[in-house]
């Protein structure tokens, strides 16, 4: 996954449009697993991760090669038509819902009132890849980055941290995540943000929304918030 890829993908996934539809005006209604209606987006219905065919009956066999939703019934997005016919991208389906199942299960979820609206914007997200010239590579890219997230931000995976950042008189936590591409979940007073990890000519780099964190032993620049000055900061021994 390169670095363009990389930011363009969090910008579709941040600027996304409701009203934007793909050129055959079919409406995303977010079906199953992709449900915008809060009613139907538990995770022990379209996001339940039993092993099923594309049929709904329970089956040990073809599970690997088909997404978590019914390929039989009329799909929302040409993006949902190129997973079913898709192995690879279809395991990454598979693997989001399990992923999402086991982060609605966290305390930290179920007190997250935008639990349910930040999966709805990443589905938007996902099949807004049908404006990129690779679609393919847009989608599987999609999966690996919304994956991450919800494994570092609901803390599924096993992280490092949290670091203290000293920094010109207040502090910056960060805890760091083994997750695929890496990942940290950084906070700044009362706010929160999910970053990714960046090629650095050295050190290590982490960005997310108008965040940066720029570490290099025991050292630190980190801006947060678009527009505003670097501070220096130092590891808490």
């Amino acid at each position: 996954m390169t670095v363009s890829s990389v930011k363009v993908i969090l910008f579709m996934l941040l600027f996304t449009v409701a009203g934007c539809s793909e050129s055959d005006d079919r409406t995303e209604e977010l079906s199953s697993p992709d449900t915008a209606d809060e009613a139907s987006m538990p995770s022990e219905t379209s996001l339940d991760t039993t092993t099923t065919s594309n049929t709904g009956t329970n089956t040990d066999t073809n599970t690997d090669t088909t997404p978590s939703y019914d390929c039989s019934q009329k799909l929302n997005s040409s993006i949902e038509e190129l997973i079913c016919t898709d192995g690879d991208l279809a395991v990454l389906d598979r693997k989001m819902a399990e992923v999402f199942k086991a982060a609605s299960q966290t305390e930290k979820a179920q007190q997250d009132k935008y639990f349910k609206a930040r999966q709805r914007g990443w589905i938007k997200g996902r099949n807004d890849c049908w404006k990129a010239a690779d679609k393919r590579g847009c989608t599987a890219d999609s999966y690996k980055l919304g994956i991450a997230a919800l494994q570092a931000r609901y803390g599924l995976v096993s992280g490092k941290g949290p670091v203290t950042y000293l920094c010109d008189g207040s502090e910056v936590t960060a805890t760091y995540y083994e997750t695929d591409p890496a990942t940290a979940v950084a906070r700044h007073k009362d706010e929160e943000e999910l970053l990714y990890i960046e090629p650095s000519g050295s050190g290590a780099r982490y960005s997310g929304p108008g965040v940066v964190i720029w570490e290099h032993q025991g050292e630190a620049k980190i801006t947060w918030g678009q527009g505003r000055p670097e501070m220096q900061c130092k590891v808490r021994s």
